[in-house]
């Protein structure tokens, strides 16, 4: 018969499937320092002994690590989804960002109808909250807050559609996109790209999610990111010319 004695879960187990089921959901995130021994066990409600037990054990399933002096941390788990080799490669091709950029309006207009279609109020309730303030830096004309503002948007609203492998996914791929390594978001808009076309892009995808309108959703995700493409390849060929005409410039001065 497929039955086994039920038996007393150890308390070092449940912590540590709490502190899995964290990590798992994105609550607690790579490089977040848990609180002291005594107050964690406190909030927890076990022993001492119990907490250190579990720490070990997700020490060594390579969850968190501990820094002499400094406490226990969650391990950046995300730093391993790509190697350092292929990182240098797609700094160095640009076919990478426009790949990047196609990957991430197929993920994102996923994300944003499931948002709309199964968030909950409180996971709109941070979205519209992360809008407000990329308005408010957008007023104040605080361009280095409103480009992490950007990838902070984008990333609550793949919170909001409660996948944790697309989750975890794409906070790897964000965490690269705020390295500068597919494209910077101030470089990428210095031509006649407007700042204020790019909030009401944000604007609309919000709405969209507010109203839970799953279609409208993707739609302004799909929008969005057509047109970052569309001004990153403007800019890059603004670049390309500008080089040949400082070319001919030389050659007609004799630089």
């Amino acid at each position: 018969m497929p039955f086994q004695p039920v038996t007393s879960e150890k308390l070092s187990t449940a912590v540590v499937r709490q502190i899995e089921q964290l990590i798992l959901r994105g609550i607690l995130r790579a490089g977040e320092r848990l609180p002291p021994e005594r107050e964690l066990a406190e909030r927890l409600k076990v022993s001492r002994p119990s907490l250190r037990d579990a720490i070990s054990e997700l020490q060594a399933a390579g969850l968190l690590s501990a820094k002499p002096g400094a406490g226990v941390y969650v391990a950046d788990v995300l730093g391993s989804a790509f190697a350092p080799a292929l990182v240098e490669l797609f700094a160095r091709h640009d076919e990478a960002v426009f790949d990047y950029l196609s990957f991430r309006r197929d993920m994102e207009a996923l994300a944003a109808e499931r948002a709309a279609q199964h968030g909950s109020d409180t996971d709109l309730a941070v979205v519209d909250a992360v809008f407000q303030k990329m308005q408010a830096a957008h007023e104040t004309r605080d361009a280095e807050e409103e480009a992490q503002l950007d990838a902070q948007f984008h990333m609550t609203i793949i919170e909001a559609s409660h996948n944790v492998v697309m989750l975890h996914m794409m906070r790897s791929m964000y965490e690269l996109l705020r390295g500068g390594v597919f494209y910077n978001r101030q470089v990428m808009f210095k031509q006649r790209t407007s700042r204020a076309a790019l909030l009401d892009q944000h604007r609309a995808i919000n709405d969209a999610l507010q109203a839970r309108d799953a279609v409208a959703a993707r739609t302004a995700i799909e929008t969005h990111l057509d047109f970052v493409e569309t001004s990153l390849a403007a800019q890059q060929k603004a670049e390309r010319n500008e080089d040949i005409a400082r070319q001919r410039l030389q050659h007609e001065t004799g630089g």
